[in-house]
């Protein structure tokens, strides 16, 4: 699906010129330096995400475990933090490979993705990899564990206030966690496809499956969101029941 061009008489570090990506029936290309910026910009999305909805398990964590203590222990000045922390961590994390996998020269041609892929890219280097392959390990640890501790601490910290609660509190626990779960389900199904179909090979699924399952996670969360978080609000709610049913 992507092929990336070569001009013999141009140094090693400026052959890339053009990935020429194949979506549907148009194609289209890329200059090198719009490559690795789409790489650091799919790679810190995908993390940034993911941070995000560990922050909102822990803000889930107060809601329901300290429900009168929640406007002073999630205070403005703590949301700001937690986030600008996530975006930078994100940004930092995923500058690095892209950083580092740009200078490569590569042996090979072909980007078998609807999009840049830093994992492709690397794979087909002639240079020694072998500091890529160590960063791609600690930043990929680093990215999931991270989150996924934060995740299990909230939601740890939720069953046994559900288990331990009235009927009321396992009602509220449900209908405030109901949107983040599914939403961290999607978003994870759909990364996990996404690191499956690059890491092993897919040749024998359908082009079309291929690519929506490429671009699924990139768009279905998006899509998604609006409609769990937002019809979880009582008037928007409302609203949409009169319309469809009206």
């Amino acid at each position: 699906m992507n092929t990336i061009n070569y001009k013999d008489h141009e140094p090693p570090w400026r052959r890339i010129k053009a990935p020429q990506r194949e979506i549907l029936s148009d194609i289209h290309t890329v200059s090198k330096a719009f490559c690795f910026l789409q790489i650091f910009c799919l790679y810190s999305y995908a993390t940034e995400e993911f941070f995000s909805l560990a922050i909102m398990s822990y803000d889930r964590y107060l809601a329901i475990c300290y429900p009168l203590q929640y406007n002073t222990r999630m205070t403005t000045h703590k949301i700001t933090v937690l986030i600008t922390v996530s975006w930078c961590f994100s940004s930092v994390l995923c500058l690095v490979p892209a950083a580092l996998s740009a200078p490569l020269q590569l042996c090979g041609n072909i980007i078998n993705k609807v999009y840049c892929d830093n994992y492709y890219i690397v794979r087909q280097s002639c240079a020694n990899i072998t500091v890529n392959n160590i960063y791609g390990l600690i930043g990929t640890t680093l990215a999931i564990s991270c989150p996924v501790t934060l995740i299990l601490f909230s939601y740890m910290k939720i069953l046994r206030v559900c288990f331990s609660g009235c009927k009321q509190s396992r009602q509220k626990a449900v209908s405030t966690c109901t949107p983040h779960l599914v939403s961290l389900l999607n978003f994870s199904f759909g990364a996990f496809f996404e690191i499956l179909q690059s890491r092993f090979n897919m040749s024998g699924l359908p082009n079309m499956l291929r690519i929506f399952l490429s671009v699924y996670w990139l768009t279905c969360q998006p899509l998604l969101n609006p409609v769990l978080y937002g019809l979880n609000v009582s008037n928007i709610r409302i609203t949409c029941e009169k319309m469809l049913f009206a």
